[in-house]
């Protein structure tokens, strides 16, 4: 049995079938669900208010609004193009807005005051506001010309302002929760993708952030790696209350994964709500045709 972050047991299950007997779902059975503030509860730490985005003449989020609750997992699914990652650029700061508002722990991302009055925010204000938020991409982005060791110590020498001993002391054991204690020394040229990945990971969470972005981290691995990235983020959602925010294509992994699955098309939310009912009862149309398709596909698009 697995012991989740709030100490409740849940066992090993038998293969489920969801969506009207076409999803496989096997493996674990899914952690215990929080409440979302999809239910009408909970304390919101990600708020999204009419927010619109755009690429030249492409129209990428559309008047999107939608919160997170504090300690939520939410997992965006949806054909390419949807604006799943170009969510989590913005929550990241990575990419601007062109309209709306967003606020993290009640305080305005890409706005401050200035003498009683909203202004754009500054860089200091989006470097602090950055610090809430860890990302880990497709692409592991690890430095080739650093150790692992020092891959997850850089971030908070630079921007916590860590001192290298206390810094290499964390990193060490955050590497040993990743399971890759032993590749400390190693260079980014000998480790597998799935385990970049995990060092990728592990320099996030050096961070200490209030939120955890995770933008299809399985998208860039062979098949046979894909678990083992998958295995790390299982226990951090099990271990710890962070915030998690996950665009994937791994449905098995979602709908075991998240406390409320959010399906997006066309940079619009079309339907959204627990694993159980996304997965199994869609009312949405267009979700039930993407599902189709991603059985179709064997779980991945």
């Amino acid at each position: 049995p697995h012991l989740d972050r709030r100490g409740a047991r849940f066992a090993r299950g038998s293969a489920r079938q969801a969506f009207e007997g076409g999803l496989t779902v096997t493996g674990c059975g899914p952690r215990p669900r929080i409440a979302s503030l999809g239910d009408g509860l909970g304390d919101p730490i990600i708020e999204v208010e009419k927010v619109s985005k755009r690429f030249g003449a492409a129209t990428v989020l559309d008047d999107l609004s939608f919160t997170v609750g504090r300690s939520e997992k939410l997992a965006l699914i949806g054909p390419s193009g949807s604006g799943k990652s170009t969510i989590l650029r913005i929550l990241m700061t990575i990419e601007g807005i062109d309209g709306g508002h967003v606020k993290i722990g009640g305080e305005q991302l890409f706005h401050m005051e200035r003498n009683g009055r909203p202004v754009a925010a500054d860089e200091r204000h989006l470097h602090r506001m950055r610090s809430k938020v860890g990302m880990v991409f497709q692409l592991f982005n690890l430095f080739p010309h650093r150790s692992v060791l020092d891959n997850v110590t850089l971030a908070p020498m630079l921007v916590r302002g860590a001192r290298r001993p206390a810094a290499e002391k964390e990193a060490l054991e955050l590497l040993d929760r990743v399971g890759l204690a032993d590749k400390a020394r190693a260079m980014p040229s000998q480790l597998s993708g799935g385990q970049k990945q995990r060092v990728a990971i592990a320099r996030a969470l050096a961070l200490r952030p209030e939120i955890m972005l995770f933008d299809e981290v399985t998208s860039a691995l062979d098949p046979e790696l894909v678990e083992e990235v998958l295995n790390v983020m299982r226990r951090l959602g099990e271990e710890t209350d962070m915030t998690m925010l996950l665009v994937t294509h791994e449905m098995s992994f979602a709908h075991d994964f998240a406390d409320r699955v959010m399906f997006l098309d066309r940079g619009a939310i079309v339907e959204e709500g627990p694993p159980d009912r996304i997965f199994r009862t869609p009312t949405q149309e267009r979700t039930r045709t993407f599902l189709r398709k991603v059985i179709a596909a064997g779980l991945r698009v």
